[in-house]
């Protein structure tokens, strides 16, 4: 089985609290998503992630949405309808609330967060098929935040200082779980993409209990700092995430 969504677990922050510089409200990036399948990496989904601006009678809020979909011809293989989506503060990239359906073949599950950083809290409502509803409310630390502005809050951070071997500890809120995780910057490298040769920053993620490395992320060494390329572990086989297309970037 194929989880397109436990990709997104190896997109990871160095920091949490870096003044957003690199992301801007109308971007859009688009991936071709690989599996290894018996040896040979066979082009399965395509990931998109986009951001807009929402206004609210109190705030403007940043709405980032990533989004996973298996190309037609696989449907019948292994459909996937997978969204995530949270709204930050544009500045700071705070979230403040988070959504993530996943649709993959018969299985569906929804889990919604309402945060409330006063009291380090977030209210939970998981919903499952035949209308299974579960309401709860959990206990995070200060800087715990969800997948998705974790995710695109990597590129917030300033890496043209650190020495490569630099790691730092975060936390994420998945399942309802809080989740230690490790990044460790590896250095430069130029890479060829499908928009041409990039200079990059690279790193690799793994988990904080065993520094298993599980994949390494290439970003953009530029001011916007797009994740260009992704090399993934995952239970079932390893794959790879490949820049396509880019647009209304920031700088």
């Amino acid at each position: 089985m194929i989880r397109i969504s436990l990709l997104l677990l190896f997109f990871v922050s160095i920091t949490i609290n870096a003044q957003n510089s690199a992301i801007g409200t109308n971007e859009k990036l688009a991936y071709t998503a690989s599996y290894n399948m018996s040896g040979v990496l066979t082009d399965l989904a395509e990931v998109t992630m986009e951001t807009s601006t929402v206004k609210t009678s109190k705030a403007t809020l940043l709405r980032l949405k990533c989004r996973a979909f298996t190309y037609s011809k696989w449907d019948s293989f292994f459909k996937i309808r997978d969204l995530y989506e949270t709204y930050v503060s544009p500045k700071t990239l705070t979230p403040y609330l988070h959504n993530r359906e996943i649709n993959e073949g018969s299985y569906f599950k929804n889990m919604k967060y309402t945060f409330s950083h006063k009291t380090n809290t977030v209210k939970t409502v998981q919903t499952k098929k035949n209308n299974w509803v579960q309401k709860k409310t959990v206990t995070i630390g200060a800087d715990t935040k969800d997948i998705i502005s974790t995710l695109y809050s990597i590129r917030t951070f300033d890496l043209t200082n650190l020495s490569p071997g630099t790691s730092k500890i975060f936390t994420i809120l998945f399942d309802r779980e809080e989740v230690k995780a490790k990044v460790t910057y590896l250095g430069k490298e130029t890479i060829s993409t499908k928009l041409g040769k990039k200079a990059c920053y690279k790193l690799s993620m793994g988990s904080a209990s065993n520094n298993k490395v599980n994949g390494t992320i290439w970003l953009s060494a530029d001011e916007n700092k797009i994740p260009v390329y992704v090399q993934f572990k995952i239970p079932v086989g390893t794959g790879e995430l490949k820049l396509k297309s880019a647009s209304g970037l920031k700088n």
